[in-house]
């Protein structure tokens, strides 16, 4: 069953914060920002655990723009992997790739249909992944 968060709000202690990242690792602004200022995010990672938090990649090198929709979901695809991987953790996903990439909350959304339960995913995205599964 998918766990569901009000978007905008805080990960609870204890649990690992998705955010979108850049692939230089700078986080300098939105979800980014608060992942290195809150869950100890290093500078420089640009992909993959990093102190409380996980970076998914979703802009290029010095924020030149936005990956493609396949380049962040074969970086999707690796983060369930890892969620997969580690049941142990909790992760709190963001809405990645719909800020400063400048992505469709209705494309970037289903890359997630398949995240394990130990993914709280913001509420804004349930009804675009219900329609999903509905149709599958």
């Amino acid at each position: 069953m998918t766990r569901y968060h009000i978007d905008g709000t805080a990960a609870d202690d204890g649990q690992v914060f998705v955010f979108g990242s850049n692939l230089s690792g700078i986080h300098g602004a939105g979800a980014a920002r608060a992942a290195r200022t809150q869950y100890g995010a290093q500078w420089g990672v640009a992909e993959g655990p990093t102190g409380e938090a996980y970076a998914i990649p979703t802009v290029q090198a010095q924020i030149a723009g936005p990956l493609s929709l396949d380049e962040i979901r074969a970086a999707v695809d690796r983060f369930i992997a890892y969620a997969t991987a580690h049941p142990e953790s909790q992760f709190f996903v963001t809405r990645i790739g719909c800020g400063l990439a400048g992505h469709r909350d209705r494309d970037v959304a289903p890359m997630f249909a398949t995240a394990p339960e130990n993914c709280s995913l913001p509420d804004t995205w349930k009804p675009i992944l219900e329609d999903v599964c509905a149709t599958k």
